[in-house]
């Protein structure tokens, strides 16, 4: 059975049941028959044969209105029920005397969410707001005797929502999101995050293996057994003390010395084998880099030093090296670079000298030799404070490297025309058999390499603090940083162009590199705190934690199917983390949409690939800070994840598309505009694609256009001492993109949005998306309140002149309507003060307060239905015309209301959704969770057909028209603590609705 308010169970038990309230528990009784604990305090014995009836029934005196409950027992004489009530208190009844409760456990001081009984046990499990967890000795559920408390537990953050027996011992999952698995003593044993909200559910077996959890996010995750003890590092020492670390395999361990000297640890001596002495290295302040090599060869390794000197060798064999002098001063960036494709050619290394002169050296190495060093490529870096590299690639399209510098910048170069083999020598360093190789200087021959700037430059796009890797997968690039974001652009005319900034987890405050794995998974390898942690993007959990004491000293990672590694120094040690690879601790069920209620959403579209059915395409808007782009499937029922935005620093709150095109019907392209807390607009382009290579597969590639805050849009204003500075927690309550701008009055591509604020104003923007700015260009304080709702649609006279207006709704249940025909011109841009908007053409008292939502339909004539639904649970339908004013030297617009019909107490709560779907047929949603279908006339507005949805809080719906079989019909998605998809079918005289899916 399923059961929670709103929620179906196996058997309908509600209607007609004694006792009143939701069914609590159910079990299953002597032939047939089920046993229930319903919420009003009773059990009862059902028989749901031939119809269902009920047998008989008990009050459970003393105890009230129960939260959770358990069954024990046989038969009506032997059943027992053990109930948390509101007060804190666990009772125990025996259903044929259920008058006074045969037992108390009192202890709780908050109402019990959760119990679970293991009868051969004879425990029982309790879970409590409180945050708490008790754990208690009650032998038979329906006996006499006193209950000992055995445990009790506290480590939740939050309420404990649900409780499970695994042997002696208790698990529980919590509003945190956590769950816990705890000890005999009652500490936490073990705990398991991945969920992106609470937690509400668990199951697991009682004589151990697996554990589901389901959460508030829409989310369900399956658990294998964890280990006993994590692995923790161990302390290899050093010969002296230690500047840099490297990992070369999973127990191999180089390490060079302040002096210069190089060592490497053998795990199977257990001791240090020293390499390189410091008179045969660097000297101090040396930079270590490796490459591995294909083909199970020993890795390349490359040693920079302070004096300007470079060493490239084998790691097998250091005393067959390539000395190089590169540059007068110290050698401030030494790596490898990656080719696309398969690595059959030479290492590339690249070497950042004084001055920001970037060296590109090819180095071949044949077993038993010196490796050959060949001057590919000179490069010069913007000037800048630091101006060195840290990080380089090669482009997969071919005679392009990308690189990343200290700054923060990233930075293309060519390098066609300079690995072009003219027949001269370059500067190689390296000859045949000799380990006594005589210094060779890349300054006599670095004139034959000419000096390359960059073709496209990305300035501080990572901040000061600068750029840790960058790489290529699939068609996309992929940078990261210390700035706790990575980035995702792309190559277009040999530019780079930024699609989306991903800020992967919360306190994730630097990213240094990024690993895609063969499973589609993607590991973000970085630093949260002091400790270092690889996360994983698919299940929302760290793979790895390590407390290294921060980023700041070496540091090294390595990863293979068979063991992590991670080595890092620590109070002059060399520490080393190992850990055996094994199969990933959770399975992801169901993916999570929201860990916090869902504010908006919109309709983008449908896909289709040939010979297959469409598939719907949603943006939903949320508490968590986040919007999702994600999928509904009829068929399946399920909602799917395509991508996450992650640009808001506050709540999202509305969303608004503008410009949405269907190319051969599988291909979707939109702007997206999102706004919310902290006054925080932000805007894309989206393209989704159906996979015509599997059925029921999408696609989607985001790219961040333009965004807008109005505290960044109040400093940069001139004599802002003198104005009134905005209030931080202003928020954007609602979006509406204006329609139908022609290009005489705009003469470069641009789109309008008109936002409603919770400061009282109505503010008009403009979308300038050849150069990707979102400005403000109007704004009206009319209504002194806060603005709910706004809609923006257009009027077209008969000789194609066109007027844009506005409607505003506000928190008094005014309804104001505008023409912002004026306003929308790029001229307006040159002003010196920002322009007000005007006065409203019309206004409209429709409620006695807020207006929650608001719909207009055009009809012929000039004429529009205007729908509003209010806190009051009313509903508002207005017949608005539009005509030119008298004035015939200046002819303006003139609004006037031909009809009007009001609803009060349409719905028992506020109306948060409303749409007319065609002139005598309005769809209305509330909070009492009713979605109501109505038949308008301007007499009254007749009921047709009431529904009831599972998406409690409802916050707004969304409707759309489809076509299927000669038959009208719509479809609409409800959000709230939820997603819900449903089917209206509008028929001769009525219209039916069904429920299509639903989610979280």
């Amino acid at each position: 059975a399923a059961f929670g308010g709103g929620w179906l169970a196996v058997l309908a038990v509600r209607r007609g049941g004694p006792g009143g309230g939701g069914p609590r528990l159910a079990r299953w009784a002597a032939g047939g028959r089920l046993a229930l604990a319903l919420g009003g305090g009773t059990v009862a014995l059902y028989e749901w044969r031939s119809g269902g009836s009920w047998l008989r029934s008990a009050r459970c005196g003393g105890a009230g209105a129960l939260r959770c409950a358990v069954l024990a027992g046989a038969g009506w004489g032997r059943l027992a029920l053990a109930a948390g009530t509101a007060a804190g208190t666990v009772a125990v009844w025996r259903a044929a005397a259920a008058e006074t409760p045969r037992r108390t456990l009192p202890g709780h001081r908050g109402a019990v969410l959760a119990l679970s009984y293991a009868e051969p046990r004879g425990l029982l499990a309790s879970a409590s707001e409180d945050r708490s967890v008790r754990l208690w000795a009650v032998g038979e559920l329906g006996g006499g005797g006193e209950a000992v408390c055995l445990l009790v537990c506290y480590g939740h953050g939050s309420r404990v929502a649900a409780v499970g027996l695994r042997g002696p011992r208790p698990v529980s999952a919590g509003e945190d999101g956590a769950c816990l698995e705890w000890d005999g003593s009652g500490g936490v044993r073990s705990v398991r995050r991945g969920h992106r909200g609470a937690l509400r559910a668990l199951a697991l077996r009682p004589a151990g293996g697996c554990l589901a959890t389901g959460g508030s996010d829409g989310g369900a995750r399956l658990w294998r057994p964890r280990k006993e003890a994590p692995a923790e590092a161990e302390t290899l020492g050093t010969p002296e003390r230690p500047r840099a670390v490297l990992l070369v395999g999973p127990r191999r361990v180089l390490a060079l010395g302040e002096a210069g000297g190089l060592a490497a640890y053998e795990a199977a001596a257990g001791r240090w084998v020293p390499l390189l002495s410091p008179a045969a290295s660097c000297g101090p302040r040396g930079l270590l880099a490796a490459a591995p090599m294909c083909g199970g060869a020993e890795p390349l390794c490359a040693l920079g030093g302070g004096d300007g000197r470079l060493l490239v060798f084998a790691l097998g064999g250091p005393e067959r090296a390539a000395k190089l002098k590169l540059f007068e001063g110290p050698v401030l960036g030494l790596s490898w670079a990656a080719r696309p494709g398969p690595s059959l050619g030479p290492a590339a290394l690249l070497v950042s000298g004084p001055s920001g002169t970037v060296l590109w050296m090819d180095v071949t190495c044949s077993p038993g030799q010196v490796p050959v060093v060949q001057l590919m490529g000179r490069y010069r870096l913007p000037p800048c404070k630091q101006r060195w590299h840290t990080c380089a690639t090669f482009l997969p399209q071919g005679g392009l490297l990308l690189c990343g510098d200290r700054r923060g910048s990233l930075l293309l170069f060519p390098c066609s025309r300079s690995s072009s083999s003219d027949g001269t020598d370059r500067g190689t360093s390296g000859s045949e058999g000799t380990a006594s190789q005589s210094e060779h200087s890349c300054l006599l021959h670095s004139e034959a390499v000419p000096l390359e700037d960059p073709l496209c430059v990305l300035f501080g796009l990572h901040g000061k603090t600068g750029v840790t890797s960058v790489t290529c997968h699939g068609d996309c690039i992929y940078s990261t940083g210390r700035d706790g974001c990575y980035r995702q652009l792309r190559l277009r005319d040999q530019q780079l162009e930024v699609l989306q900034k991903h800020r992967p987890c919360k306190g994730l405050q630097w990213i240094e590199e990024l690993r895609f794995t063969p499973g589609g998974d993607l590991l973000v390898l970085g630093f949260h705190a002091d400790n270092f942690v690889v996360w994983s993007t698919r299940s929302g959990v760290n793979l790895h934690c390590v407390p290294c004491g921060g980023g700041h000293r070496s540091w090294s990672y390595y990863s293979s199917p068979e063991a992590d590694a991670f080595a890092y120094i620590k109070r002059g040690d060399v520490m080393l983390y190992h850990s055996e690879a094994e199969p990933c601790e959770q399975r992801v069920l169901l993916a999570s949409l929201h860990g916090r209620e869902i504010t908006c959403v919109r309709h983008l579209g449908a896909v289709r690939a040939p010979g297959c059915h469409p598939i719907n395409v949603f943006i939903t808007g949320s508490e968590d800070t986040t919007a999702c782009v994600l999928t509904l499937s009829e068929l399946t029922r399920a909602a799917a994840p395509l991508a996450r935005l992650s640009d808001h620093i506050s709540s999202v709150r509305a969303l608004a598309l503008a410009s949405t095109t269907l190319h051969n019907g599988t291909q979707l392209c939109s702007l997206l505009f999102s706004a919310g807390g902290r006054a925080q607009i932000e805007c894309y382009r989206l393209q989704c694609a159906a996979d015509l290579g599997a059925e029921g597969m999408v696609s989607c590639q985001v790219t961040h256009m333009a965004s807008h805050r109005l505290d960044e849009h109040w400093d940069r204003m001139k004599n802002r001492h003198k104005l009134v500075k905005m209030d931080p927690e202003t928020r954007y309550m609602s979006l509406s993109v204006v329609c139908g701008t022609n290009s005489e009055q705009l003469p470069m591509p641009c789109t309008f949005l008109v936002a409603a604020c919770s400061d009282g104003s109505v503010r008009l923007f403009v979308l300038l998306e050849a150069a990707q700015k979102l400005l403000l260009v109007a704004e009206s304080f009319h209504h002194q309140r806060c603005v709910l709702k706004v809609e923006a649609f257009l009027h077209t006279w008969a000789e194609e002149e066109r007027k844009h207006l506005l409607c505003s709704a506000a928190t008094d249940g005014s309804i104001a309507f505008w023409d912002i025909t004026t306003a929308l011109c790029i001229d307006i841009l040159t002003k010196p003060l920002l322009p007000a908007l005007g006065t409203p053409l019309l206004t409209v008292m429709a409620h006695s307060c807020g207006v929650n939502s608001l719909h207009i339909q055009e009809l012929p004539k000039g004429r529009f239905l205007v729908a509003s639904g209010s806190d009051d649970g009313s509903i508002h339908v207005c017949l608005l015309e539009v005509t030119r004013g008298s004035d015939e030297a200046k002819p303006g617009t003139c609004l006037h209301i031909l009809e009007r019909v009001v609803r009060p107490c349409s719905h028992a709560a506020h109306v948060t959704g409303i749409r007319v779907l065609r002139p005598d047929l309005v769809l209305s949603a509330s909070v009492d969770q009713r979605l109501t279908l109505w038949r308008l006339s301007w007499d009254s507005l007749e009921e047709l057909s009431t529904t009831f949805f599972h998406v409690p809080d409802l916050a707004e719906l969304d409707c759309w028209e489809v076509e299927a079989g000669g038959e009208q019909c719509w479809y609409c998605v409800l959000c709230g603590q939820g997603l819900e998809l449903l089917r209206c079918a509008a028929l001769d005289t009525h219209c039916k609705l069904q429920s299509q899916g639903a989610a979280q």
